[in-house]
Order: structure tokens, then C-alpha cells, then sequence
């Protein structure tokens, strides 16, 4: 199994930093699902933001096994230095540095993938960060900027030669976006310049897809993403294939019932009702999605405003779904 510095990953199968999707709730279920390790929503480094209702529920690892990972992002290396002491005293084990989002807010900040057009501010915030902490340090990068700028294995041997103790890399530049193939060969390239743990990101929604990618890049692990979003039983999946070779069954509804129960009971308590239905609403799209969900029950479902209205709804329509196959059969 991997190791990033002194911990050993129970799985090479890791929860991608998402935001909006990777709160305490989903990587607890996803923990508890198989995942090797989990990685919080990227935590903004500006001081000003740290008091925030937002900012102050991404600190709150209650009940998080170890090593808590935290995301880190911004475009100052003192700022990102100091962002990391602050994460570190509030329980990170394991900071991850973001220089892999796409999303044009970030970038327009001289942050995340944008940061990779100036190999040189790489270098003094990786630095920076490194010498900042007693933890790991790891990075989350992208192939490059475009087409034209493709410098992951540069920056991959920098990072290690600073510090950095694992790679995450997003097999897209930042002007894909989530668009076009991703380059796998350019994550072997990387993985084949340094000898950290690399792990591939990038398209893998399959046991077998994490499969295929790990033996064509070497990648020491994959990062699960979008894959995870309403199917966390990804992770089991990926584990049990590795290790049997075999395609695992998908779960049975009561079992993905109770998959999702548990995930919506995790929102309402973090949350509160109010923010937790809200919240849940993209959730059980995503699940339900999994189960042939109907436009029409997710548009009554976004219409509800109360907790157990939710919890009927979704154990209604597992019911009827369920009726439906066994008397279809």
C-alpha cells in the first residue's frame, strides 16, 4: 500500500477533494466504504475568510479517522504557508496543496491550475509550504495549462525535490476543464520522473477503469471524484477487485436504501435541518441517478423542505422501485 510520510494507506483508493461535496459527512460514509484516505474541501488561505460559517465547518474533523487531510489554496507562498500552520493547529495531519482546479473564480485569483504557468511561484509556495509544517505535503496538479503547455513532469520533479511526499495528478490541463480524453501518458511520464506515490485522477467510474489506469500509468493509487458523487461504494468495489480480480455485484437496493439514509441522517445532524435538506438535494440526485431515478421524483423531492419529508420520499420510492422489478420479474 502507499505511504505518505509516515502513514500507510489502508487502500491506494483515495476520495478527491470536491467542493461543495467532500464535507464530514462524505468521508466519513466514504471511510467507512473502503477509501484509503479522504481529502476535505479546498480551505481558502486568505485570513479574512477563516471566520466564515463555510471556512468553519471545513476545520471540524470530529469523528475523522486518521490522517486528516486538508486542501489548501491560494496564490501567496507566505499566505499559504501561514494557511497551512493554521489548518495543522486545527487537527490536518496531511496538507494537500491545490494547484489542479479549473473553475475560473480560482484561477482568475492566480490560484489552483493557474498557478502552473509560473513554474517559478510554484517553486516558492511548494517551499514555503514544506518548510511551514511538520506534516506531509502533498500537491494536486493538473498536465499542465493547455495544449501548448504541458509541464507536469517538471513540475513533479520540483515537488519532490523540495519536499513533497505524494502527487495527485488530474490527467487534463486547465483549458479541458472536465472536457476531452484524458492523458494517462502524460500520468506515466510523471509517475516514471519521480519516486514518490503518484496517484492518477481523471475519468475513473469503474473497478476496472481504476484497474487499467493503474497498470498502463504505475500509478501507486487513483483519486476518485466525480466517480464518487452518489456512489461511494466505489472505493469497496475497487478493493474488492484488486483484490480478486473479480467485478464485485452493485449493491442491492436496501442496501443502497440504507447507504443513503446514512448519508442524509450525516447532513441533517452537520448541518441542521435547514442547510442539511438543502444540501441533500444534489446528494440524492446523485444517488438516485445509480437507480434509474425519474425527472419527475427529483423535482418533487427538491420541492420538500423538511427532513422526514426526505426520509418518506426516498424510502417511498425505493419501495415502488423495488415492487416494480420483483413483479416485473
Amino acid at each position: 500500500m502507499p505511504s505518505i510520510g509516515p502513514y500507510t494507506l489502508s487502500s491506494p483508493v483515495v476520495l478527491a477533494p470536491m467542493a461543495g461535496v467532500t464535507d464530514l459527512p462524505f468521508r466519513q460514509l466514504c471511510r467507512r466504504m473502503g477509501a484509503g484516505l479522504v481529502v476535505g474541501e479546498m480551505v481558502a488561505t486568505n485570513p479574512d475568510l477563516r471566520n466564515s460559517r463555510k471556512s468553519l465547518l471545513r476545520l471540524d474533523h470530529t469523528g475523522e479517522p486518521e490522517p486528516i487531510a486538508v486542501q489548501i489554496v491560494g496564490g501567496d507562498p507566505q499566505m499559504m504557508a501561514e494557511g497551512a500552520r493554521y489548518n495543522v493547529a486545527h487537527g490536518a495531519q496531511i496538507i494537500d496543496i491545490n494547484m489542479g482546479c479549473p473553475a475560473k473564480k480560482v484561477c482568475n485569483k492566480a490560484a489552483g491550475s493557474a498557478l502552473m504557468r509560473d513554474e517559478g511561484l510554484v517553486r516558492e509556495i511548494l517551499s514555503a509550504v514544506v518548510e511551514a509544517v511538520d506534516v506531509p505535503v502533498t500537491l494536486k496538479m493538473r498536465t499542465g495549462w493547455d495544449e501548448n503547455n504541458r509541464n507536469a513532469v517538471r513540475i513533479a520533479t520540483m515537488a519532490e525535490a523540495v519536499g513533497i511526499q505524494s502527487l495527485a495528478v488530474h490527467g487534463r490541463t486547465r483549458a479541458c476543464g472536465y472536457r476531452d480524453t484524458v492523458e494517462y501518458s502524460t500520468i506515466r511520464a510523471v509517475k516514471q520522473s519521480v519516486g514518490i506515490p503518484v496517484f492518477a485522477n481523471g475519468d475513473i467510474t469503474s473497478a476496472l477503469k481504476a484497474v487499467e489506469v493503474m497498470e498502463y500509468t504505475g500509478a501507486d493509487g487513483v483519486l476518485i471524484g466525480r466517480g464518487a458523487q452518489g456512489r461511494p461504494w466505489i472505493f469497496r468495489e475497487i478493493n474488492e477487485f484488486l483484490a480478486t480480480g473479480q467485478t464485485p455485484a452493485a449493491p442491492a437496493p436496501d442496501e443502497l436504501l440504507a447507504i443513503l439514509m446514512e448519508h442524509l441522517d450525516g447532513l441533517y445532524s452537520f448541518y441542521g435541518e435547514y442547510a442539511g435538506v438543502r444540501i441533500a438535494r444534489k446528494h440524492v440526485g446523485w444517488y438516485l441517478h445509480q437507480a434509474g431515478q425519474t425527472d419527475q421524483f427529483r423535482q418533487h423531492f427538491n420541492s420538500l423542505e423538511t427532513r422526514d419529508e426526505q426520509g418518506h420520499a426516498v424510502r417511498q420510492y425505493f419501495v415502488g422501485n423495488t415492487n416494480s422489478r420483483v413483479n416485473a420479474a
